[in-house]
């Protein structure tokens, strides 16, 4: 399975189900052959505005179907226009309405069946107009550009407009003026996946269509800016020509299918800088509104910010899809309260033998980089040893400062705990700041070094949950401080339970804490946890320094 699809002839029934089951909807019967939505109660004494076209774009079209925007949509198979039939029983559906406006994307087939049904409906007597939607720009001497994004903003014009009592000649003939101010262009690094065809997935290309078409030309971006570049580069040209230089504009940022939140968010984060938080008089929230299945791209649509297109795109609507508008502007930044110090780092005294242990074990820590991360990509995510090389540095960094008060023991692990806390990522990082803070209070009351690391241990499993044979540091911590507690002066005897803790954790083929917890038992065996094993690299660095400085 590649897709969390039914079968290709059922998912347009399966689209609209869903969304007449979520919105106040009608629908029509599915033993008709149409596939027609409508607003559930709409204003009869306002023009009716329907859309639609193939399916394989939602939320585009039914998704915008509510009081402010669309009276209806109506929805082909993938990627192929309704019928004729379907559009003319919309139009007929709403034949109370003083006039029924169609929005048509400019392809043939729609063009055609929605046209052809237009005719019929006005030699029924209704009274219908259309407007065409070709605001594409990928091939500009195109006798018939495609219609894209920019067809959501004719529907939200359009339907204000008509939501404002408006009549239909009115409405037709200025959204036509906006539809033809409109500018789009889209660009994918790969195409769709279209249920019951099998073509491959196409390198990326600049100015696709939404039905899975070939792009323009095919492009190879390195960056996120690279991406916009090509983009934004030839919109803001004619933007230029067509709207008028350094005019405001509204700016709509669509996710083509495939885009995650996060590279939505990088895209949104990069066009406003772009094109300048200044020139966007508003701007479409960024989502997936007329999409191409699950196309990996994202099309940008420039228009003109005229007062009463701003003043339509403002207004609020009952429908699935609308996401809202909204104004850029300047971060407001604060400087957020760092915790208060009972002391100034450093300012206790020195040990020079302390420091250059200290110094030795994160040496080995920072060396031992690569091979801890090799080892965590079997087991985690292969970020262990970036993650203790860090916190090793930032006490590289601040011996090298003498910021560090290796002389008096209780201010040494307050400060330890504090650069562990703001240098390691994740929950190490977290269990050993609280490992050491609390040691620090326990040096505070009297406690020995032991004494102290046993009470920061004790805390940080009471906060951590894990325990000894749980695969994690903890494997090489408790073994190794209960060594210390039993002979303080033993440094060596502790660095030999810490090894022996981290050798036995490759025998452990369940882990109960830590993202080991998540893989299968085989690929555990015989891999030491990175945890441990960093914990067992300090201790013997450590000892092995301390042994060095007694003998001098």
């Amino acid at each position: 399975m590649q897709q969390f699809l039914g079968a290709p002839r059922a998912i347009v029934a399966d689209l609209l189900n869903a969304t007449a089951q979520l919105m106040p909807l009608r629908m029509s019967a599915l033993d008709s052959g149409m596939r027609i939505v409508l607003q559930a109660e709409p204003d009869a004494s306002k023009v009716a505005v329907l859309s639609g076209g193939g399916s394989g774009h939602e939320p585009a079209h039914a998704g915008f179907v509510g009081p402010g925007m669309l009276t209806g949509a109506i929805a082909g198979e993938l990627f192929a226009s309704p019928g004729v039939e379907a559009v003319l029983a919309a139009i007929q559906a709403c034949r109370a309405a003083p006039g029924v406006l169609l929005v048509i994307k400019n392809y043939t087939g729609d063009r055609l069946n929605f046209g052809l049904a237009a005719e019929r409906a006005r030699g029924d007597g209704i009274d219908v107009a259309t407007v065409l939607v070709r605001d594409d720009i990928a091939l500009p001497d195109a006798a018939q550009p495609r219609g894209l994004a920019g067809t959501v903003l004719v529907h939200k014009y359009v339907g204000h407009l008509a939501a404002q009592g408006v009549e239909l000649a009115q409405i037709a003939e200025r959204g036509q003026a906006f539809a033809d101010r409109l500018l789009s262009l889209g660009m994918a690094l790969s195409s769709a996946t279209v249920p019951g065809q099998h073509q491959g997935k196409r390198s990326p290309e600049l100015g696709l269509g939404i039905h899975n078409e070939p792009g323009a030309r095919k492009v190879d971006p390195q960056t996120l800016q690279d991406a916009l570049d090509l983009v934004l580069a030839p919109l803001l040209e004619a933007a230029d020509a067509r709207l008028g230089a350094d005019t405001p504009l509204v700016v709509f940022l669509n996710d083509l299918g495939g885009c995650s939140t996060q590279e939505l968010g990088s895209l949104a984060n990069g066009l406003i800088a772009r094109i300048g938080p200044d020139r966007i008089a508003l701007m479409v929230r960024p989502a997936a509104l007329m999409t191409s299945m699950d196309m990996h791209g994202f099309s940008i649509t420039l228009g003109p910010a005229d007062a009463d297109v701003l003043e339509a795109l403002r207004a609020p609507v009952e429908t699935l899809a609308w996401p809202g508008v909204s104004t850029p502007r300047p971060v407001t930044q604060f400087d957020p309260e760092r915790p208060r110090t009972t002391h100034t780092p450093g300012s206790g005294r020195r040990d020079a033998g302390l420091a250059q242990a200290l110094g030795q074990a994160a040496e080995i820590l920072v060396a031992a980089k690569e091979e801890l991360d090799a080892l965590d990509a079997k087991v985690g995510d292969g970020d262990a040893g970036s993650t203790f090389a860090q916190g090793a540095s930032a006490v590289l960094d601040a011996l090298q400062a003498d910021t560090l008060s290796t002389g008096t023991p209780a201010q040494l692990a307050q400060e330890l705990a504090a650069l562990v806390e703001h240098s390691m990522g994740g929950s190490s990082g977290v269990l050993l700041s609280i490992m050491l803070a609390s040691a620090a209070q326990a040096l505070t009351d009297g406690a020995s070094w032991p004494e102290a690391l046993e009470r920061g241990l004790a805390r940080m499993q009471e906060t951590g949950g894990a325990g000894q044979g749980d695969r994690t540091m903890l494997d090489a911590l408790i073994p190794a401080i209960a060594a210390l507690r039993a002979r303080p002066e033993d440094l060596s005897a502790a660095a030999a339970a810490a090894r022996k803790g981290a050798d036995a954790t490759a025998q452990m083929a369940k882990a109960q804490a830590g993202r080991s917890a998540a893989v299968r038992a085989e690929a555990l065996e015989g891999v030491v946890d990175p945890g441990a094993e960093a914990v067992a690299r300090a201790f013997e660095a450590f000892a092995q320094a301390a042994a060095s400085a007694r003998s001098t």
